[in-house]
C-alpha cells in the first residue's frame, strides 16, 4: 500500500514508569498515583482513592523511604510534593509501567520493553503511542529499502488522549495539553515531501495532533509551501480534532482501533469520514478484531 517517496512520521516518545503504589500515613490505606508531569519533586498526578487524597494528606512509598504530601486537589487531578533528595532516582526505581486498566494482569518486568516502541528514545509519556507498536526493527529496514522515508517527532502522550470525551471538552473544543517537539530534520522532510507531491503518513493519532498543531500555529495554508523549516518547534497542544477539521499536513494515517467515546475515535472519523469509519468498525467487531493498545491496526489513505 505504501510506495517509494512516501514519508512515514513516527512518535519517538518513551513511556516512563509513572505508576506508584503506597499507603497513607496514619491510616495505612492503599494509595495509587499516576504521575503525569513534574520536576524538582512537584508533580501533577491522578490519585486513587481520589476523594480521600485531600490537601495535607501524607503518603508513604517503599516502606516509608519516600514520602509525599498532597498540595492541592482539582477533581481527578492532584498536585503532589515529594520530600527528600534524589526524588527522580527513587521514582525511576519504584515506579511501574502504567499499563492501561483493561490489561487485567500484574505488571511484569517484560513490560518495560513490550509497552514501548522499538524506536522510543525521549522519556515523558504515560501511555505508549500504540500505532508504533506494530513496527519492528526489521520492518523499518524493509521500508527504508523500498524507498519509503522515515522521520520522527515527539509528543509525550498524557492521560487526556485516552480519557472519554466529556461535556467540558466538547464545549471548550480542546483537550488536556500535551508537550510536543518536531525537530528541524522532520520539518525539512515534510516540506520536501509536499514540494515533490509525496504523501506524508502519520503513524498514530499523536503524530497527527503534533503535525496539525504545528500547521495551525504557523497559520499554514493547505498548499505545497509549508513555510520555514530550518528551526525545530516545541510547544504544548490542546488540539481537539473532530469531524469538520481541515487537515493540512497528513495524507495518510496508521492507527489502532479505538474505544467509543474517545477523542481518538473522533479524530479518525474526521480523517476518514464518519460513514467509512462506522463501516470499518462494524467489520472489525464482526470479525473480532482486537482493539486498543495491543490491538489490530488500520491504514487510512
Amino acid at each position: 500500500m505504501l510506495r517509494a517517496g512516501d514519508l512515514l512520521v513516527f512518535n519517538d516518545t518513551r513511556v516512563v514508569p509513572a505508576r506508584l503504589r503506597g499507603r497513607k500515613a496514619g491510616t495505612g490505606g492503599q494509595v495509587e498515583l499516576l504521575l503525569l508531569e513534574g520536576s524538582a519533586g512537584r508533580y501533577r498526578c491522578l490519585g486513587k482513592p481520589g476523594r480521600r487524597l485531600r490537601p495535607g494528606t501524607r503518603l508513604l512509598f517503599n516502606h516509608g523511604s519516600l514520602e509525599a504530601e498532597v498540595l492541592s486537589s482539582d477533581g481527578e487531578e492532584k498536585v503532589i510534593r515529594f520530600l527528600g533528595e534524589e526524588v527522580s532516582e527513587q521514582l525511576a526505581r519504584l515506579g511501574e509501567m502504567p499499563l492501561p486498566p483493561y490489561i487485567d494482569r500484574p505488571v511484569a518486568p517484560e513490560d518495560a520493553d513490550w509497552y514501548q516502541t522499538v524506536f522510543a528514545r525521549s522519556p515523558g509519556a504515560v501511555a505508549a503511542p500504540t500505532a508504533g507498536l506494530h513496527f519492528t526493527g526489521e520492518l523499518l529496514e524493509r521500508l527504508r529499502a523500498a524507498g519509503i522515508r522515515v522521520a520522527f517527532l515527539t509528543l509525550h502522550v498524557g492521560w487526556g488522549t485516552f480519557k472519554p470525551v466529556g461535556k467540558e471538552e466538547l464545549a471548550a473544543g480542546r483537550l488536556h495539553a500535551e508537550r510536543y517537539t518536531i525537530p528541524p530534520a522532520t520539518l525539512q522532510a515534510i516540506t520536501q515531501a509536499k514540494t515533490l507531491n509525496r504523501r506524508v503518513i502519520a503513524v498514530g493519532t499523536t503524530v497527527i495532533r503534533a503535525l496539525e498543531s504545528w500547521a495551525l500555529l504557523r497559520a499554514v495554508e493547505a498548499s505545497r509551501a509549508l513555510g520555514e523549516s530550518s528551526a525545530g518547534i516545541e510547544g504544548r497542544t490542546q488540539l481537539f480534532i473532530r469531524p469538520g477539521f481541515k487537515f493540512r499536513v497528513a495524507d495518510g494515517l496508521i492507527t489502532n482501533f479505538h474505544l467509543p467515546g474517545t477523542s481518538l475515535l473522533l479524530l479518525v472519523s474526521a480523517f476518514a469520514g464518519e460513514d467509512r469509519i462506522t463501516r470499518a468498525y462494524r467489520e472489525a467487531i464482526a470479525r473480532r478484531y482486537r482493539f486498543y493498545s495491543y490491538g489490530d491496526g488500520m491504514l487510512i489513505l
